[in-house]
Protein backbone atom coordinates (compact mmCIF):
# COMPACT_ATOMS: atom_id res chain seq x y z
CA UNK A 1 0.00 0.00 0.00
CA UNK A 2 1.52 3.47 -1.10
CA UNK A 3 1.52 6.08 1.41
CA UNK A 4 0.31 9.75 0.82
CA UNK A 5 0.66 13.07 2.89
CA UNK A 6 -1.70 15.80 3.36
CA UNK A 7 0.28 18.73 4.90
CA UNK A 8 -2.23 21.22 5.85
CA UNK A 9 -3.66 23.57 8.78
CA UNK A 10 -6.79 24.59 7.94
CA UNK A 11 -9.85 23.28 9.89
CA UNK A 12 -11.99 22.62 6.97
CA UNK A 13 -8.82 20.84 5.13
CA UNK A 14 -8.85 18.48 8.12
CA UNK A 15 -12.22 17.56 7.87
CA UNK A 16 -12.09 16.87 4.09
CA UNK A 17 -8.61 14.93 4.63
CA UNK A 18 -10.34 12.33 7.02
CA UNK A 19 -13.06 12.30 4.37
CA UNK A 20 -10.36 11.34 1.50
CA UNK A 21 -8.15 8.79 3.96
CA UNK A 22 -11.64 7.11 4.60
CA UNK A 23 -12.74 6.97 0.65
CA UNK A 24 -9.24 5.57 -0.37
CA UNK A 25 -8.51 3.16 2.72
CA UNK A 26 -8.06 -0.24 1.19
CA UNK A 27 -5.97 1.62 -1.66
CA UNK A 28 -4.04 4.14 0.08
CA UNK A 29 -2.22 4.97 3.61
CA UNK A 30 -3.00 8.55 4.59
CA UNK A 31 -0.87 11.16 6.70
CA UNK A 32 -1.56 13.96 8.28
CA UNK A 33 0.77 16.51 9.07
CA UNK A 34 -0.86 20.03 10.80
CA UNK A 35 2.70 21.67 11.93
CA UNK A 36 5.44 22.27 11.09
CA UNK A 37 7.90 20.95 13.98
CA UNK A 38 6.29 17.94 11.99
CA UNK A 39 6.92 18.56 8.86
CA UNK A 40 11.05 17.37 8.49
CA UNK A 41 12.96 15.57 6.31
CA UNK A 42 13.77 12.63 8.61
CA UNK A 43 9.87 12.24 9.69
CA UNK A 44 8.85 12.36 5.50
CA UNK A 45 11.25 9.55 4.71
CA UNK A 46 10.49 7.23 7.32
CA UNK A 47 7.00 7.70 5.88
CA UNK A 48 8.42 7.74 1.77
CA UNK A 49 5.10 9.29 -0.16
CA UNK A 50 4.16 8.57 -3.25
CA UNK A 51 3.01 12.26 -3.55
CA UNK A 52 3.06 15.20 -0.65
CA UNK A 53 -0.06 17.56 -0.91
CA UNK A 54 -0.10 21.27 0.16
CA UNK A 55 -3.91 22.10 0.57
CA UNK A 56 -3.08 25.13 2.31
CA UNK A 57 0.80 25.38 4.15
CA UNK A 58 2.48 28.97 5.58
CA UNK A 59 5.93 27.47 6.03
CA UNK A 60 8.75 27.44 3.24
CA UNK A 61 9.02 23.77 2.18
CA UNK A 62 12.91 22.83 1.47
CA UNK A 63 14.65 22.01 -0.95
CA UNK A 64 15.81 18.76 0.40
CA UNK A 65 12.26 17.67 0.35
CA UNK A 66 10.53 19.03 -3.03
CA UNK A 67 13.95 16.98 -4.95
CA UNK A 68 13.39 14.13 -3.20
CA UNK A 69 9.45 14.01 -3.20
CA UNK A 70 6.84 15.02 -5.05
CA UNK A 71 5.13 17.70 -3.56
CA UNK A 72 2.02 19.10 -5.29
CA UNK A 73 0.19 22.54 -4.00
CA UNK A 74 -2.82 24.35 -5.13
CA UNK A 75 -2.92 27.56 -6.69
CA UNK A 76 -5.88 30.02 -6.86
CA UNK A 77 -5.25 31.30 -10.37
CA UNK A 78 -4.60 30.24 -13.90
CA UNK A 79 -0.91 29.94 -13.67
CA UNK A 80 1.40 31.61 -14.90
CA UNK A 81 -1.25 34.70 -14.51
CA UNK A 82 -1.13 35.43 -10.94
CA UNK A 83 1.88 33.93 -9.43
CA UNK A 84 2.93 35.37 -5.53
CA UNK A 85 1.20 36.01 -2.48
CA UNK A 86 -2.50 37.06 -1.50
CA UNK A 87 -4.10 35.05 -4.83
CA UNK A 88 -7.57 35.47 -3.60
CA UNK A 89 -7.50 39.24 -2.92
CA UNK A 90 -5.67 40.25 -5.63
CA UNK A 91 -8.05 39.21 -8.18
CA UNK A 92 -10.94 40.39 -6.41
CA UNK A 93 -9.49 43.79 -5.80
CA UNK A 94 -8.86 43.65 -10.03
CA UNK A 95 -12.75 42.44 -10.58
CA UNK A 96 -11.46 39.31 -11.79
CA UNK A 97 -14.06 36.54 -10.64
CA UNK A 98 -13.54 33.70 -13.25
CA UNK A 99 -9.94 32.21 -12.37
CA UNK A 100 -8.57 28.58 -11.99
CA UNK A 101 -7.36 25.97 -9.32
CA UNK A 102 -3.89 24.99 -10.70
CA UNK A 103 -2.20 21.81 -9.28
CA UNK A 104 1.47 22.07 -9.77
CA UNK A 105 4.99 20.51 -8.71
CA UNK A 106 6.99 22.82 -6.04
CA UNK A 107 10.15 23.76 -7.48
CA UNK A 108 12.37 26.81 -6.49
CA UNK A 109 10.56 29.24 -8.08
CA UNK A 110 7.92 31.30 -7.15
CA UNK A 111 4.70 29.55 -7.93
CA UNK A 112 6.92 27.91 -11.12
CA UNK A 113 6.58 24.85 -11.18
CA UNK A 114 5.19 22.10 -14.13
CA UNK A 115 1.01 21.86 -14.02
CA UNK A 116 -0.60 18.63 -13.16
CA UNK A 117 -4.66 19.97 -13.20
CA UNK A 118 -6.60 22.92 -13.28
CA UNK A 119 -10.22 23.32 -12.66
CA UNK A 120 -12.42 26.58 -13.07
CA UNK A 121 -13.64 28.70 -10.00
CA UNK A 122 -15.68 31.57 -9.69
CA UNK A 123 -15.24 33.88 -6.58
CA UNK A 124 -17.84 36.59 -7.75
CA UNK A 125 -19.93 35.71 -4.59
CA UNK A 126 -19.19 35.14 -0.82
CA UNK A 127 -16.08 35.66 1.86
CA UNK A 128 -13.15 34.85 1.51
CA UNK A 129 -13.56 31.97 3.87
CA UNK A 130 -16.69 30.45 2.45
CA UNK A 131 -14.72 30.46 -1.08
CA UNK A 132 -11.86 28.65 0.66
CA UNK A 133 -13.86 26.29 2.04
CA UNK A 134 -15.82 25.39 -1.23
CA UNK A 135 -11.92 25.67 -3.14
CA UNK A 136 -11.17 22.66 -0.42
CA UNK A 137 -14.14 20.66 -1.64
CA UNK A 138 -12.56 20.59 -5.45
CA UNK A 139 -9.24 19.88 -4.06
CA UNK A 140 -9.93 16.91 -2.36
CA UNK A 141 -12.78 15.51 -4.24
CA UNK A 142 -11.75 16.18 -7.38
CA UNK A 143 -8.16 17.64 -8.21
CA UNK A 144 -6.24 15.25 -5.54
CA UNK A 145 -8.36 12.18 -6.69
CA UNK A 146 -7.77 12.56 -10.12
CA UNK A 147 -4.22 12.74 -9.51
CA UNK A 148 -3.84 9.62 -7.47
CA UNK A 149 -6.04 7.59 -10.19
CA UNK A 150 -4.76 8.71 -13.28
CA UNK A 151 -1.40 9.03 -14.43
CA UNK A 152 -1.07 12.46 -15.01
CA UNK A 153 2.48 14.18 -16.35
CA UNK A 154 2.59 17.42 -15.06
CA UNK A 155 3.73 20.10 -18.07
CA UNK A 156 5.72 23.20 -18.09
CA UNK A 157 3.57 26.64 -17.74
CA UNK A 158 2.64 28.45 -20.79
CA UNK A 159 1.99 31.89 -21.18
CA UNK A 160 2.46 35.55 -19.76
CA UNK A 161 3.88 35.91 -16.56
CA UNK A 162 2.20 38.04 -13.90
CA UNK A 163 3.17 38.17 -10.40
CA UNK A 164 0.74 39.31 -7.27
CA UNK A 165 2.40 41.06 -4.23
CA UNK A 166 1.71 39.76 -1.20
CA UNK A 167 -0.44 42.35 0.84
CA UNK A 168 0.12 43.85 4.32
CA UNK A 169 -2.31 44.29 7.40
CA UNK A 170 -1.89 48.33 6.37
CA UNK A 171 -3.84 46.92 3.15
CA UNK A 172 -7.18 46.25 4.61
CA UNK A 173 -7.64 49.92 5.72
CA UNK A 174 -11.00 50.62 3.56
CA UNK A 175 -9.73 54.29 3.10
CA UNK A 176 -7.12 52.88 0.49
CA UNK A 177 -10.09 51.77 -1.92
CA UNK A 178 -9.65 53.79 -4.38
CA UNK A 179 -13.38 53.39 -6.50
CA UNK A 180 -15.98 53.43 -3.73
CA UNK A 181 -19.30 51.66 -4.77
CA UNK A 182 -21.30 49.03 -3.36
CA UNK A 183 -20.00 46.66 -5.12
CA UNK A 184 -16.27 47.49 -4.46
CA UNK A 185 -16.87 47.80 -0.89
CA UNK A 186 -18.84 44.37 -1.03
CA UNK A 187 -15.58 43.21 -2.42
CA UNK A 188 -13.14 44.46 -0.32
CA UNK A 189 -14.74 43.93 2.87
CA UNK A 190 -15.54 40.23 1.67
CA UNK A 191 -12.29 39.15 0.02
CA UNK A 192 -10.90 39.71 3.47
CA UNK A 193 -13.49 38.24 5.54
CA UNK A 194 -11.24 34.54 6.36
CA UNK A 195 -9.67 33.04 9.84
CA UNK A 196 -6.16 34.38 10.11
CA UNK A 197 -6.31 37.61 7.38
CA UNK A 198 -6.74 41.01 9.08
CA UNK A 199 -10.61 42.42 8.20
CA UNK A 200 -11.33 45.05 6.39
CA UNK A 201 -11.18 48.44 8.32
CA UNK A 202 -11.78 52.50 9.04
CA UNK A 203 -10.21 54.43 11.18
CA UNK A 204 -12.39 57.01 13.16
CA UNK A 205 -11.12 59.37 15.72
CA UNK A 206 -9.09 56.66 17.70
CA UNK A 207 -11.67 54.37 17.14
CA UNK A 208 -10.58 50.94 14.86
CA UNK A 209 -13.94 49.79 12.93
CA UNK A 210 -13.57 46.22 11.69
CA UNK A 211 -16.30 44.52 9.05
CA UNK A 212 -17.03 40.93 8.16
CA UNK A 213 -20.07 39.17 7.22
CA UNK A 214 -21.13 41.95 4.33
CA UNK A 215 -23.93 40.57 1.94
CA UNK A 216 -26.23 42.34 -0.09
CA UNK A 217 -29.86 43.12 0.92
CA UNK A 218 -32.78 44.93 -0.41
CA UNK A 219 -30.11 46.55 -2.50
CA UNK A 220 -28.20 47.65 0.67
CA UNK A 221 -25.17 46.52 1.76
CA UNK A 222 -25.22 44.81 5.77
CA UNK A 223 -23.08 43.23 7.09
CA UNK A 224 -20.92 43.00 11.16
CA UNK A 225 -18.83 45.44 12.74
CA UNK A 226 -16.69 45.92 15.67
CA UNK A 227 -15.56 48.83 17.28
CA UNK A 228 -12.08 49.10 19.40
CA UNK A 229 -9.23 51.60 20.15
CA UNK A 230 -6.99 51.78 17.87
CA UNK A 231 -3.73 50.55 19.26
Amino acid sequence: MENIIIATIKDWNIKNFYKLENFYKDKYKFYLISGKSDFTYENISKINPKYIFFPHWSWIIKEKIYNNFKCIVFHMTDLPFGRGGSPFQNLVSRGIYDTKISALLVDKGLDAGDIYLKENFNISIGSAEENFREISKIIFEKLIPKILNENIVPKKQIGEIVEFKRRTKGDSDLDKLLVKSKRSLYDFIRMLDAEGYPKAYLKVDGFKIEFSEVHFKNGKLVGRFEIDYDE
